[in-house]
C-alpha cells in the first residue's frame, strides 16, 4: 500500500472534507477556531502537505457539523466532491 499524501484516494478524501466546509460556508479560519488548531492546520491539511489521522477526520466532520461515518461511506462509494477543486 502506497503512502504519500499525492494518491488519488487521499486527494479525493480530503475533497470531500473541502467540499463539506465549502458547502457549510465555513471559511478555514472559523473551523480552526472550532477546532481550537491554527488556520495553518486546516491550510496544510487541504494543500495536501499534511495527513490527517482518523481521530482528526472525526473531530473535523463533527466540527463542520457532518457525520464523519457518511463521509467514509461516500468515500468508499467513489462518490467525489461536490465542489471539485484543482490540486497542484
Amino acid at each position: 500500500m502506497q503512502k504519500t499524501l499525492k494518491s488519488k484516494d487521499y486527494e479525493r478524501l480530503i475533497g470531500l472534507l473541502v467540499a463539506t466546509r465549502e458547502k457549510a460556508g465555513i471559511r478555514q479560519h472559523t473551523l480552526a477556531e472550532r477546532l481550537d488548531m491554527p488556520q495553518s492546520f486546516i491550510a496544510k491539511y487541504e494543500g495536501g502537505d499534511r495527513r490527517l489521522d482518523v481521530i482528526e477526520f472525526i473531530a473535523i466532520a463533527g466540527a463542520l457539523g457532518a457525520d464523519p461515518i457518511k463521509l467514509l461511506r461516500d468515500f468508499l462509494a467513489g462518490k467525489a466532491p461536490s465542489s471539485p477543486r484543482k490540486r497542484g
